[in-house]
């Protein structure tokens, strides 16, 4: 798996299906066929990812949409990258 750094072009995997709840958004991981869920920022960074784009992009929009500190969203954002990347659900180039 790569590094992803603020810089990295992420995507969302073909490998998936998703669907909007609401304020959530629901994955299924199509080759191990489990489910995840996101809320809030997760769902929004899903939301932004429909098309690639770069991490930095997408944390550009959290601190249009949250009021966070930037150093706290960047580390939040990358984490949550690498969860995704790590089950496959994204891409990361």
């Amino acid at each position: 798996m790569p590094t992803i750094t603020l810089d990295s072009t992420i995507a969302r995997s073909p490998d998936q299906v998703s669907t909007d709840l609401g304020d959530e958004v629901v994955i299924l991981g199509l080759p191990a066929e489990e489910y995840y869920a996101l809320e809030a920022v997760g769902a929004h960074i899903w939301r932004q990812i429909a098309q690639p784009q770069t991490a930095r992009a997408v944390l550009d929009s959290i601190l249009r949409r949250y009021a966070v500190e930037p150093g706290r969203g960047q580390a939040d954002l990358l984490a949550v990258l690498g969860e995704l990347a790590g089950e496959g659900l994204i891409e990361v180039t």
